[in-house]
């Protein structure tokens, strides 16, 4: 165990060193990508998380939620065999998006088992239809029919695979949520205060991966890539923000079935951001990561279905 710890330390040493060394020798190029990263998620990510991630902080701590929890519980255990706050935390996630549904799975389900823990962190694993209809689909394709298909496939291809994997679920008594929660006198301040921390260690992230793609780049990884096709790809499982940025360049058929792939898997940025939430409710990463991968994989495949019906 001592060995492989030792083993993992040095494995992860060798390109934190060699981008330290990177950044040191072309600071001005690097700090280039960390502005173009800044102005990434300020310009795309900004605007469609930050309201969402105030607004579902305020209605978790209102007494609207545990109403909202009770009249979806039903649903929830017949569709997904999922109970108690399961419902609620998944409109909350599909109206907000990443990464605002691992973190509600961490706080307001701690009463699950880890399985149904597992199984709501996988459908609630959503890109938010202002991103998929507004950032992606009107800003970055010029077409909001385009944002539509993308918003039906993803969503189509998170609910379905959630849905298969309650058919393997054990059967458990169903439970009513009953604690009201406490509002505070301070709620305004703190739901503002911990929107604003999660908004910016999001922006951070997104700011890092894109200086990654850089020095990938520079070191060649992407020098095959002959078209904005696979190169956007490529850097979308890295970033996926920036990658559906380039593939839109693209004027491929496929287009828009690998931006949905790339939405629904959301590369390794946003898996980071939410594996740093579901990790400590006890979710398996590599189970989380093949059902992510089944999900895209769909996604992809029904987009393109309806690229071929609806042209």
């Amino acid at each position: 165990m001592i060995c492989r710890k030792n083993l993992l330390s040095v494995l992860l040493s060798i390109p934190v060193l060699f981008a330290t060394a990177l950044f040191l020798a072309f600071p001005a190029r690097y700090a280039k990508s960390v502005f173009d990263g800044i102005s990434l998620w300020a310009l795309n990510v900004l605007p469609s998380l930050f309201p969402f991630l105030f607004l579902t902080g305020m209605l978790s701590e209102l007494r609207l939620f545990p109403l909202l929890a009770q009249k979806t519980a039903p649903v929830m255990r017949k569709l997904f065999k999922i109970r108690g706050n399961g419902g609620c935390t998944l409109l909350l996630s599909a109206l907000s998006g990443y990464p605002v549904g691992a973190r509600l799975v961490f706080t307001l389900n701690e009463g699950a088992d880890i399985d149904e823990r597992f199984r709501l962190s996988c459908l609630c694993s959503t890109a938010s239809p202002a991103f998929l209809v507004g950032v992606v689909g009107a800003g970055m394709l010029n077409s909001v029919k385009s944002g539509w298909m993308l918003l039906f496939s993803h969503f189509l291809s998170v609910y379905a695979v959630g849905f298969f994997l309650g058919l393997f679920a054990k059967k458990q008594p169903p439970y009513r949520h009953t604690v009201l929660p406490t509002t505070s006198p301070r709620l305004f301040a703190k739901m503002l205060e911990q929107s604003v921390s999660t908004v910016l260690y999001v922006g951070g992230y997104v700011a890092l991966f894109t200086v990654f793609g850089q020095m990938l780049a520079d070191c060649g990884l992407f020098s095959f890539a002959n078209s904005p096709l696979v190169e956007g790809f490529l850097r979308g499982l890295l970033e996926m923000t920036g990658g559906c940025a380039i593939l839109s360049a693209s004027r491929s058929p496929l287009v828009l079935p690998l931006v949905c792939f790339l939405s629904t898997f959301g590369g390794a940025c946003i898996l980071m951001q939410q594996l740093s939430f579901l990790k400590k409710a006890g979710i398996s990463a590599p189970k989380f990561l093949l059902v992510k991968l089944l999900q895209a994989t769909l996604s992809g495949v029904l987009c393109y279905v309806s690229v071929l019906l609806f042209p």
